[in-house]
């Protein structure tokens, strides 16, 4: 079974929300990913979203963006996040790794070559934002030779025909926008989200979680009714951006996070 699968079953079977971090790969720097992510887990992640650095993220606002220009001009593309996977495994076998990023890298590398090297490497599914459902089929039915879960993004503006297709399709989680808009929002319509979620979630045949607008504890105890789990991302990587080395990172990364799984717990 998919690790992510797995993790998601021992959610449910432990009735608790799912804690899913992004973070940036190669930002703050190339020797702090790895142990971000290890502090991640050790504060709670279930999952760990990667972004993979893009040159034009457009479903990104300005913190993730500025996040990934630092990477490029570090040099990350994707054999370094693949190798930073790979270094991560070395001591975490079960924690689920789902990269995020845009479909040009993939299909420049070839779908199924990349496919093969993800999972090589360790991932667990892709998410990748500018890939409609309806020309889908064909990364899908690569990455699922491979192993590996398409992730799929659904949003207030989905159409209910392909909200019910992608509810249908879904692999290892859904993710549901909580806006129309980039990531990095200041506030969101809990009320609206926890209602779109709740209907969504009884037609999916994977998990929900909710992602873009979640800063803090508060807001993420207040979406832990209606989703199956929530996803942090600029918030994050705002915190860590100015840590002075990979152990500062990781302090920020695990302080940041633990209010965030403390809240999900309580609510």
């Amino acid at each position: 079974m998919n690790r992510i699968n797995s993790r998601f079953a021992e959610l449910k079977a432990a009735t608790r929300k799912a804690l899913i971090p992004f973070i940036t790969a190669g930002d703050p720097s190339l020797d702090a990913t790895v142990p971000v992510m290890h502090a991640l887990v050790a504060a709670g992640a279930d999952v760990i979203e990667l972004g993979v650095p893009f040159s034009d993220p457009m479903a990104d606002g300005p913190t993730i963006q500025r996040s990934s220009e630092r990477a490029l001009a570090r040099g990350v593309g994707t054999l370094r996040v693949f190798e930073m996977v790979r270094a991560f495994r070395e001591s975490d076998l079960t924690t689920p790794v789902v990269l995020m990023g845009y479909l040009n890298p993939v299909v420049m590398r070839g779908i199924e070559s990349y496919a093969r090297e993800a999972n090589g490497a360790g991932v667990d599914g892709v998410l990748l934002v500018d890939l409609p459902p309806e020309e889908a089929a064909e990364t899908r039915t690569m990455f699922n030779a491979h192993g590996l879960a398409l992730i799929a993004l659904a949003a207030p503006t989905t159409s209910e025909p392909r909200l019910a297709r992608l509810a249908r399709e879904a692999q290892g989680y859904l993710y549901y926008v909580s806006f129309a808009g980039v990531t990095g929002a200041h506030g969101i319509d809990t009320g609206s989200v926890l209602e779109r979620v709740a209907a969504l979630r009884m037609q999916a045949t994977a998990p929900v979680v909710v992602g873009f607008g979640v800063r803090d504890a508060s807001t993420a105890a207040a979406l832990a009714p209606c989703a199956d789990g929530v996803v942090v991302g600029s918030a994050l990587v705002e915190a860590i951006a100015q840590a002075v080395d990979m152990d500062d990172a990781a302090r920020r990364a695990a302080g940041f996070l633990a209010p965030l799984r403390a809240a999900l717990d309580a609510a």
